[in-house]
């Protein structure tokens, strides 16, 4: 009868010990980041030749739509990293970004994120459903999106396209995943910018693209 007392009672010890490390153990919290930006006086100046576009919606796999970064560690397994998570819904972050990156790839100084207000003027719209966007640790980020360039608010079809970007990831951390995800995102900028800067002249737009901006 001992016997299975002390078994029991290092059972129970052994698991509140667990649960107790499980808890103590801080969470990390994360962000995509947008491209580099130019300095402050190019981009004033590029500001008042710059369309104003509308980014959104941004639509993810249902999957992605949890605080916790998705990891994939096989064809068909994922995990969840339960203390490596989010700082804010995946799908604002993407938006976003894309947004930032827009800004200066194009340049403009007038980009606004779905929802905007009713009021806005939009010159061009980019609509994104990303249907693939996951990574493995030490390996690469994948995204798979595909996105419809508007006129102003559509409902007319300026373009389209189907994008697939991928990015290894330098290190065996969260922080190599993020920065591969967020190097996916640009690569999605820079070619959304590019249909924007050639549907331009098409759509007879009175204004003109600023080619300062760089990318990385």
């Amino acid at each position: 009868m001992r016997y299975f007392v002390l078994v029991f009672t290092l059972l129970t010890l052994g698991t509140f010990l667990m649960l107790e490390g499980c808890a103590s153990q801080p969470s990390r919290f994360y962000l995509l980041s947008a491209l580099s930006k130019p300095d402050a006086a190019s981009l004033r100046r590029s500001d008042a030749q710059g369309p104003t576009i509308g980014v959104g919606p941004v639509t993810l796999p249902r999957y992605l739509d949890r605080p916790q970064i998705v990891i994939r560690t096989s064809l068909y397994e994922l995990q969840l990293a339960e203390f490596d998570r989010w700082a804010e819904s995946l799908d604002a972050n993407v938006a976003r970004v894309l947004a930032d990156n827009l800004s200066l790839l194009i340049p403009t100084g007038r980009v606004v994120v779905s929802p905007w207000p009713r009021a806005t003027a939009i010159d061009y719209q980019v609509v994104i459903d990303v249907t693939h966007f996951l990574s493995q640790v030490g390996a690469e980020s994948l995204l798979i999106a595909d996105w419809t360039l508007l006129k102003g608010e559509g409902p007319q079809v300026l373009t389209s396209g189907k994008s697939r970007f991928s990015a290894p990831s330098g290190g065996q951390d969260y922080v190599a995943v993020v920065a591969a995800m967020s190097q996916t995102v640009a690569s999605l900028s820079q070619e959304i910018a590019t249909a924007i800067r050639e549907v331009g002249p098409r759509a007879s737009t009175p204004w003109r693209f600023s080619r300062r901006a760089s990318t990385p």
